[in-house]
């Protein structure tokens, strides 16, 4: 039975992730040690040691999420997984997905992230705030933005720079979303969102302003970079958490890239887009963020987060145990017109 395999973002990562996968199999650090050369920068030391500071530094967590992510993908691969039939990722982990996928190189990729941490990070000189809203409908929360960044439906871009942005930048599951913009118009909207009976709205220890609009300066200073990284198509189907959409030209994907930086990060329609190619989903990398999504948003769904020896054995059993699977080194199965690497 195919499968598609789906790779975190920022917020996943954490001091001593990966420990228990990199001692049972040197993939994982061998994997860190070649993303270390291509950075001069060692990132495995950074995760087994910290600072915990400078880990969660964007410009650090970045390429080291997609290091790992590409660590667990290879574990996988050496364990005898299967190819997958389509690939997408959470904000960060898209490139992590591009480079699994053979369509991204993975040093360029790297320096590349590095360089579009780094961008992010300054992008806003006064700062930014996100939160998580639990427990309303997406079109209240749209709503309580509006309110809290001015009460305007359609403000000129102007009048809503001076009131303060915040807009909903994370479709993650049924009744969750994440808020991002000026703080203290996120400020406004979670102390809206509480009012208005959520069941938890909170701040999140992220100081940049994500997939928000503020974030189109960010987005216009990546693309020069974008333009000068090789991209091949991918080798499995790519679907964009933009629009839940597959994505196959190196042009289109450039685009897509770029247009991610200031666009929100539409999960749960993207989940529905993998599930339309395979009924199993993998989560490569640190934790279970997404598996834990993944089933809010399709219950039915069988669902995998590949974080320790015991959770990959797991996987590797029950796809082994379904049948019209194909193997590790074998032909994955083609998306219907998928360009090909």
């Amino acid at each position: 039975m195919p499968i598609a395999l789906v790779f975190p973002g920022q917020g996943s990562q954490s001091q001593g992730m990966l420990a228990a996968l990199a001692a049972r199999f040197p993939t994982v650090q061998r994997c860190f040690a070649e993303a270390s050369a291509a950075l001069g920068l060692d990132l495995w030391r950074l995760v087994t040691d910290g600072p915990v500071e400078q880990l969660n530094a964007t410009e650090f967590t970045q390429p080291v999420m997609l290091a790992a992510g590409v660590a667990t993908w290879r574990v996988w691969l050496e364990q005898g997984g299967a190819h997958p039939a389509a690939v997408s990722g959470h904000s960060l982990g898209e490139f992590t997905a591009l480079v699994c996928a053979e369509s991204l190189a993975f040093a360029a990729a790297l320096r590349l992230v590095r360089e579009r941490g780094r961008i992010m990070q300054h992008a806003v000189p006064t700062g930014g705030a996100m939160a998580a809203v639990l427990g309303l409908e997406d079109e209240a929360v749209e709503a309580l933005c509006r309110e809290a960044a001015g009460g305007r439906a359609s403000p000129a871009p102007g009048e809503l720079e001076a009131a303060g942005v915040v807009e909903v930048v994370n479709f993650n599951s049924p009744a969750q979303v994440v808020i991002a913009g000026d703080t203290a118009a996120v400020e406004r909207a979670v102390a809206l969102a509480r009012l208005r009976g959520a069941r938890r709205a909170l701040r999140l220890p992220v100081s940049v302003p994500a997939h928000s609009s503020l974030m189109r300066t960010a987005a216009a200073q990546l693309q020069p970079q974008l333009a000068q990284v090789p991209i091949k198509p991918p080798r499995y189907a790519y679907f964009s958490a933009v629009d839940a959409a597959e994505h196959r030209s190196p042009e289109d994907i450039r685009a897509i890239l770029v247009k991610q930086l200031a666009s929100p990060v539409r999960w749960r329609r993207t989940v529905r887009s993998l599930l339309g190619r395979a009924p199993i989903l993998i989560e490569c990398g640190p934790g279970k963020v997404l598996t834990g999504l993944n089933r809010r948003i399709a219950r039915d769904a069988t669902c995998f987060a590949l974080e320790d020896p015991e959770s990959l054995a797991v996987a590797l059993r029950a796809c082994a145990s379904e049948p019209g699977g194909f193997p590790a080194g074998g032909t994955p199965q083609p998306s219907t017109g998928a360009a090909r690497a």
